[in-house]
């Protein structure tokens, strides 16, 4: 549970810390046209939606691994 807790927390501060970029077609010409400070909160809310599913899936993966590893 301790090991889960710090990949999570790891995962959360590295895509925080990271300057992204993490728009696709639509979503960068709203960007252009709203300017930048707009354009960069697009940007954190893209990222913020993302971390979730992908927690989730890294919770599912980790806890799928670690019941196949007792089976062997």
């Amino acid at each position: 549970m301790k090991l889960m807790f710090i990949v999570i927390v790891s995962l959360l501060l590295a895509a925080s810390a990271l300057p992204a970029r993490a728009q696709c077609s639509i979503c960068t010409r709203t960007a252009q046209q709203l300017g930048e400070r707009p354009a960069k909160a697009l940007n954190k809310g893209i990222i913020y939606l993302a971390v979730t599913p992908l927690a989730i899936f890294g919770i599912i993966g980790y806890r799928w691994w670690k019941s196949e590893e007792h089976h062997e």
